[in-house]
């Protein structure tokens, strides 16, 4: 089953952009390609990991340690 779309404005010029980058590729459509980098970017927002000033602080100790820091 297919997944459930929805419509999205952009300008021409972007369009014809990605239209150009998506020649020669195994997308079928603009939509296809969008989709596609789209979902690329919401997975690895998803995927980023923020150290906590605490862990921030242990990573230093061990490069001091290891004589990489001052």
């Amino acid at each position: 089953m297919a997944e459930e779309t929805v419509s999205v404005d952009i300008p021409k010029s972007v369009a014809d952009k990605i239209e150009e980058k998506r020649k020669g590729s195994e997308f079928g459509s603009l939509s296809e390609y969008v989709g596609y980098v789209l979902r690329e970017v919401v997975s690895e927002e998803d995927e980023e990991e923020v150290f906590s000033e605490e862990d921030e602080e242990r990573v230093k100790e061990r490069l001091k340690a290891l004589g990489y820091l001052d």
